[in-house]
């Protein structure tokens, strides 16, 4: 039931409570895998370098790809390559961020670290720590931003991101009109971040509801 409420919380915060509806244009229902690849790269979704379509093939066959047109390519585009070497993100502009996460010390600096990495800014944020002690209860993250300091008492669900200070950090990279985007992917959300224009034409090219982050 925890887990059940944790989820219903972050998607509440980014207002995704609704299951997003999928309304494809038919244009785009044959779309081929390079095709799809070709229009999100004018959107500035581009595989980083290194990565090829044979990596996006290597996890779905291309006929899943082509018979839900952006839903399988944008969850590989948040996703890192599936075979070695590993660690290897598919597309710095996207993030597949499963809730379920928290390991213990470290876990928030990895997700403030690949939310600075989606949103092109890998340096804003310093001095990144945290401690995450799941059999206590207590979990602190504090980092630097815009040369102040951040300090936040994180609340602690087994091991559940907790979304109050996801969507503070959120708030706190967001800036020049841009801001974190979601496509509901199940107990995980696809984080991209976007001005209002490009999610517009996401949404317009994809057909996929796009959520943004509310604090």
């Amino acid at each position: 039931m925890k887990r059940r409420m944790l989820l219903i919380g972050l998607c509440f915060l980014i207002g995704c409570y609704n299951t997003p509806k999928r309304n494809l244009p038919k244009s785009k229902s044959n779309m081929t895998l390079e095709q799809q690849l070709e229009s999100l790269a004018k959107l500035g979704f581009r595989l980083n370098e290194g990565i090829t379509i044979h990596d996006l093939l290597y996890s779905w066959d291309r006929e899943k790809y082509e018979n839900e047109p952006f839903q399988i390519l944008l969850f590989m585009l948040g996703s890192e390559v599936e075979r070695e070497p590993w660690g290897r993100n598919i597309c710095d502009r996207a993030w597949n961020f499963d809730l379920e996460c928290i390991e213990g010390h470290g876990s928030y600096v990895k997700i403030v670290e690949n939310l600075g990495r989606v949103a092109g800014i890998p340096y804003l944020i310093t001095d990144i720590e945290d401690s995450v002690v799941l059999e206590s209860g207590k979990a602190w993250l504090k980092y630097k931003i815009d040369g102040k300091q951040r300090d936040y008492t994180i609340a602690v669900d087994d091991d559940w991101a907790d979304p109050e200070t996801i969507s503070a950090v959120m708030k706190d990279i967001e800036r020049d009109g841009k801001q974190f985007y979601a496509k509901e992917n199940g107990q995980a959300s696809i984080w991209f971040y976007l001005d209002k224009d490009t999610a517009s034409k996401l949404h317009q090219l994809t057909g996929i509801e796009l959520s943004k982050n509310q604090p």
